[in-house]
Formats: C-alpha cells, sequence, structure tokens
C-alpha cells in the first residue's frame, strides 16, 4: 500500500509539473492510472466521486507538505485547475556553513513542541540532502538555550497554509467588545506572534481594507475559499509594521491606570512613571496606541483606567461583552 501511494503521488507531481496549462480534477483523474484503476476515468457513483475528491485532496496536500508548490487556477467559467510551474519548484544549489547549520536547527527547535515539530524535522532532513554539513548537528548546536512559542489555537496550521499557498479564507471572530462572533473573509499574509500572542494580518473583503485578527478570538474552523487574491500582498516588513500597531506597540499618546500593588508587571515594565497611591494601589503612566483596552482587559480588576475617557469607556464595553458571554 506504501509503494502504491508513493507511485500514486508521483504520478500526481509529475503531471503536474508537465503540464503547461492548469487541469481540472476530471482531467487529472482521467490522466492518472491509480485513479482510473481505484475511481474510473469519468464520473460514476456519488460514493465513488466522494471518495476520489478525498483521495486527490489528500495527495494534493501531501505532496504540498514534502515542498512541491501547487497553483490554484479558476477558468473564466468557474472550472478550478492545478499545475506546478518548474521556475516555482527548482531551487538554486544549497550551501551551509555550521553557524547557518546551526542558526537553522535553532529556528527549527522552536516548532519542537508545536504542531509544527515534524515539518521542521523534515526541513532539517531536506537541507542535509541539499548540503547541510555532515559534521553539523543542528539541534545540538545551542543546546542550552530552549527558544519556544506556544502555539495553541486550532486556527494556526489552516491559516499558515493559507498564508503559504495563498488562498483566500473565511471564518467566524468574535471581537473582544462583542458579545458574538461574526463572519469574516479574508485575504491572509502572513501569522506574526506579538506578547505571547498569535495574529493574522490580511486584507478583509467585507470591509475592503487590511485587518488584523487575533487568533485566540476565531471561533469554528478555518475554511479556504477557491479564488485568487483580489488585493496585493504587501513586503514582509510592512505586515510587521500593521501587526505592531494594530497589537498596540506603536504608541502615539500616554494613558493614566491605577494598579494593584505586586500585579500587572508588564504593565509596570511598559511605564513611563509610577507613583504610589497608597491602599495597595500605584498609578502608572503608559504608552497608548491602538489595542492597549485589549491588552488592559486581560488584567481584569487588578486595573483601572483613569484617563483618557475613551479608553476607559472601550475597556468598559470590553468587560461588559465579555461578561455576556
Amino acid at each position: 500500500m506504501a509503494i502504491a501511494k508513493a507511485e500514486r503521488l508521483m504520478n500526481l507531481a509529475l503531471c503536474l509539473l508537465g503540464t503547461r496549462r492548469p487541469l481540472s480534477k476530471r482531467e487529472l483523474r482521467e490522466s492518472i492510472e491509480a485513479y482510473v484503476e481505484a475511481f474510473g476515468p469519468e464520473k460514476g457513483t456519488p460514493g465513488a466521486d466522494d471518495s476520489f475528491n478525498r483521495m486527490f485532496e489528500r495527495d494534493k496536500d501531501d505532496l504540498r507538505e514534502l515542498g512541491l508548490v501547487i497553483e490554484t487556477v479558476e477558468n473564466l467559467d468557474g472550472e478550478v485547475g492545478y499545475l506546478a510551474r518548474r521556475d516555482s519548484n527548482r531551487l538554486p544549489p544549497i550551501t551551509l556553513d555550521a553557524e547557518e547549520a546551526a542558526a537553522l536547527g535553532l529556528v527549527a527547535k522552536v516548532w519542537q513542541q508545536a504542531r509544527l515539530a515534524g515539518a521542521a524535522s523534515g526541513a532539517l532532513q531536506k537541507l542535509r540532502a541539499a548540503g547541510l554539513p555532515e559534521g553539523v548537528d543542528p539541534y545540538e548546536a545551542h543546546g542550552a538555550l530552549e527558544p519556544h512559542i506556544p502555539v495553541h489555537e486550532a486556527a494556526f496550521e489552516p491559516l499558515m497554509l493559507a498564508c503559504r499557498d495563498r488562498r483566500p479564507v473565511a471564518f467566524d471572530y468574535r471581537k473582544a467588545n462583542a458579545a458574538r462572533p461574526e463572519p469574516r473573509t479574508v485575504e491572509p499574509w502572513a501569522l506574526e506572534c506579538w506578547r505571547g500572542h498569535w495574529y493574522l494580518a490580511g486584507f478583509d473583503r467585507d470591509r475592503g481594507a487590511e485587518r488584523v485578527f487575533r487568533l485566540s478570538r476565531i471561533t469554528g474552523k478555518v475554511r479556504t475559499r477557491s479564488g485568487k487574491f483580489t488585493a496585493g500582498v504587501p513586503d514582509v516588513v510592512t505586515v510587521r509594521e500593521t501587526v505592531a500597531s494594530w497589537a498596540g506597540e506603536n504608541a502615539d499618546r500616554s494613558a493614566l491606570i491605577k494598579l494593584r500593588s505586586g500585579a500587572g508587571y508588564p504593565l509596570r515594565a511598559k511605564a513611563v512613571s509610577v507613583r504610589e497611591l497608597g491602599d495597595g494601589w500605584d498609578e502608572l503612566e503608559i504608552p497608548y496606541g491602538h489595542g492597549l483596552d485589549a491588552w488592559l482587559v486581560e488584567f481584569g480588576p487588578d486595573v483601572v483606567v483613569l484617563e483618557p475617557a475613551e479608553l476607559r469607556a472601550d475597556v468598559v464595553d470590553r468587560l461588559r461583552a465579555v461578561a455576556k458571554g
């Protein structure tokens, strides 16, 4: 069975690499011997069609996991086709010295406790085959360092794949000041981690503008959509600046808050000034930018916003939304 699957994947890869135009599922079903033997060359019973569709989607995902760049193209009639351009799947010779190999090993180690552990290990194996120095063990190069980025959100993996493949997605999203989630259709650009939280930056089709979404507020499943992006994708530096701004990293003014003594150490680290008020409270002046209200809500009853009034109102609205469930 393993040999049969490997042969089927190889034939599918060769078919996608050898074509000059996108091939539909129907054409691939008629061209690849394993599909013809299992399901016949044409549409048959609904059960057989469903089985073929499931097998094809698994095979396509397996090839992408192995590194094959498969493009999805929709023609004028709305039919979806697939191809793997040779220029997109050709890499120059890879040569890595010991320091470069150690850096890659350290990056891969970040994912060893996350769902990407298998992909990280597989990537290092491919790099070793492509020129990673034999005498270097990238996992042992910096044994004292244990970098780790937590990834608990179920939306992370499908969004990561959608960013990689440039596929639009749809999901339900609950804003911090809303009691119920709302549907969103997004062209995903990139995932970024700020303050221990993951954010998705992309183009929100419903609002016609760039938006940033915190993954922990995505409810239900992330669903992929066919078709191309309608908006351009900014460079990685611009995307990071966008996430930083929405996550509250770019502050243009100050806010005054009361903070319970012995609490809120991340806020104290950001504070411009701290003054003891007595009775177990301190007064802090902190930078105020987009997203500060969402951050303050996380500290619950240990924080009271004094000014500005708009920030206090935003925090109260978010707390009321949380109380409503």
